[in-house]
């Protein structure tokens, strides 16, 4: 079954409106023919006259009168969502769905949300927790706009990543535990140790870390929480090593931070699809880039 034309409805809200065949065909800049064709479609569609002429004037029948009320609000409905698509367009609006790390959304996050609420309001980023990896493997997908993944990571066809941050790690530790001025690897090995898992990473990094001073500690729990990690570290569960992300907050009492050495850091970078990113998606990165 043909379905009706959003052209013709159009054709006939202009000719009541109008009143005139003649006027609508003006209006819209359409030979009179193809107004009087327009019609006539609709009239075969729904199988009743549409329309009556009476002195000159052109006025709609009852059942006319039950189209073109709907016909208004398709029309207004169209022109919303071309409008709609138009901002979006032109990157006024716009919804960019954003993965990262706990500690990445809570910490570096917040003040790129914030510009971005003062110079595009309309621009909803929706953020979701997700692993280096699986922000990879949805941006391949399609279903993600923007990860911001720890490296070294490789892309994969279709995908960029760009260096964004170089953040240094440190060790978390519990106050009373006394810890040296430096930590090293030998130190910490020799502690109740809390650990991101192996599907991080950070995992990898800091396991090369021990490694390289020929030691291979077994955490004594692995989480992929950060906030939760130094939860436990003041508790006195453990210590651990994590990035110190953005500005350095003040930390729970019980918890000491320490350097390393040798020293030990974490690299992130943003990783999008290849090619002009939409408007919206720019903004994003636009803000992200202010963090540098």
């Amino acid at each position: 079954m043909r379905e009706i034309s959003l052209d013709r409805l159009r054709t006939l809200v202009e000719i009541t409106d109008l009143g005139s065949f003649a006027e609508a065909a003006r209006r819209l800049n359409l030979a009179p023919p193809t107004i009087s064709l327009h019609v006539a479609e609709l009239e075969a569609r729904v199988g009743a006259p549409l329309l009556t002429r009476n002195r000159g004037q052109v006025r709609p029948t009852a059942i006319g009168e039950t189209l073109l009320a709907r016909a208004r609000r398709l029309l207004a409905d169209a022109d919303l969502a071309l409008d709609e698509v138009r901002r979006q367009v032109e990157g006024l609006t716009g919804r960019v769905r954003l993965g990262a790390s706990t500690g990445a959304i809570a910490h570096l996050l917040p003040k790129a949300l914030e510009y971005l609420r003062e110079v595009h309001p309309g621009i909803d980023v929706q953020v979701q927790v997700l692993t280096s990896q699986a922000s990879l493997a949805r941006l391949r997908e399609g279903a993600l706009d923007i990860g911001l993944v720890a490296l070294p990571q490789v892309a994969g066809k279709g995908l960029k990543i760009t260096p964004w941050r170089r953040d240094p790690i440190l060790a978390y530790v519990p106050a009373d535990w006394q810890p040296p001025a430096k930590v090293t690897p030998a130190w910490l090995a020799q502690r109740a140790l809390i650990l991101n898992d192996n599907s991080t990473q950070l995992s990898r990094v800091t396991g090369e870390w021990f490694a390289a001073a020929g030691l291979f500690p077994e955490p004594r729990i692995e989480l992929n929480y950060n906030d939760a990690i130094k939860s436990l570290v003041g508790a006195g569960y453990g210590a651990t090593l994590l990035p110190q992300e953005g500005e350095a907050p003040e930390l729970d009492r019980r918890i000491a931070r320490r350097p390393l050495r040798p020293g030990l850091w974490r690299q992130l970078g943003i990783a999008c699809r290849e090619g002009q990113a939409e408007r919206a998606t720019a903004h994003v990165l636009e803000a992200l880039e202010r963090l540098l």
